[in-house]
């Protein structure tokens, strides 16, 4: 593969937001990476292609309630503690570096580590109360993928990983270069340009975000298709068929196993098992609001806050009684 030293393809200081998310869609960047292969737990390849080919805006959360917010946020007191923890010095690289042989492999580095011979990179990331169970026992897959492509396109040795556990603990794990790791990494990002170049959707992989973007590609025509002479899909359908009514079975041992415990536990809040425990608390009283009642008493006001929501596609399977 090479170590050369990556390109400078554009500084980032002179780029507002919209420019900066135009050259983003131009390759895979190092926090694609985990989408591109298809191990990011929170967007699919099928998502991350919708969003190279424009077919979708890349989602770039934002607001206090997200945890991409303090994230950015922390990044600067991250990258400050840790100097103080390692005597390390660190700098901002504010440019959007490209591979030297694969112009679709894009890396925003956090900060550079300054005259150290055994590491050249600092990722600075944040986790809550939830994401620091990701954290327990080192620095999740994910976050592998990101970091070694980061060494993919800018050539460098090793990168330390600096994560701010619940606002309180700071961890430093070290990640050395692995020329496997990276070799495997390049190969299976070009198959996914190569998506993107050919602009052909890659194979949904059942997830939420798969899920979501395919309704967002096929929003449905009212058309039908006859499949009964591809064997492939048949047998497809099959096992979905047999695999539905499975699991209808297990829901249904499922309810019936926990509906036991829940009337042997009566009205205590909590069992304790030598495998375990069960918590079944009653949650705080609520109020909601009638609509009906609303729409039958003050009719003008709910066309007044009344806006079109677009329909929904509905998946439905019948299997034929042979």
């Amino acid at each position: 593969m090479g170590t050369r030293a990556a390109l400078r393809l554009v500084d980032t200081t002179k780029l507002d937001r919209d420019q900066w998310l135009e050259v983003r869609r131009g390759g895979i960047g190092s926090s694609d990476a985990a989408a591109a292969v298809g191990l990011c737990p929170y967007k699919s390849m099928l998502e991350l292609w919708m969003e190279k080919t424009g077919r979708v805006s890349a989602s770039v959360p934002s607001g206090m309630d997200h945890p991409t917010f303090w994230g950015t946020l922390l990044e600067p007191y991250v990258a400050v503690a840790y100097t103080q923890k390692t005597e390390r010095k660190v700098r901002k690289l504010n440019a959007v570096l490209q591979h030297p042989t694969f112009p679709f492999m894009l890396a925003n580095i956090d900060r550079e580590v300054v005259g150290a011979a055994d590491v050249q990179i600092l990722e600075c990331k944040t986790a809550g109360e939830f994401g620091s169970r990701l954290w327990r026992d080192g620095v999740p897959e994910y976050v592998q993928i990101q970091v070694q492509h980061q060494l993919a396109v800018t050539g460098k040795s090793a990168a330390d990983v600096a994560v701010l556990l619940c606002g309180q603990k700071l961890d430093i794990h070290r990640i050395e270069r692995d020329e496997d790791v990276i070799g495997r990494l390049t190969v299976l990002e070009a198959r996914f340009w190569e998506y993107v170049e050919t602009d052909t959707p890659p194979p949904a992989d059942g997830s939420e975000s798969s899920a979501q973007a395919l309704r967002h590609l096929y929003p449905g025509n009212g058309s039908t298709l006859d499949f009964t002479n591809d064997e492939a899909l048949n047998e497809v359908f099959s096992a979905l068929a047999v695999l539905r009514v499975d699991l209808e079975e297990k829901a249904l041992q499922a309810e019936r196993l926990k509906q036991t415990i829940q009337q042997a536990m009566g009205d205590a809040s909590r069992a304790v098992f030598d495998a375990g425990e069960v918590t079944y608390k009653r949650s705080k009283d609520g109020t909601s609001l009638d609509a009906k009642k609303l729409a039958t008493d003050h009719p003008e006001l709910v066309a007044q806050y009344s806006v079109p929501r677009p329909g929904s596609r509905r998946f439905v399977l019948r299997a034929s009684n042979n």
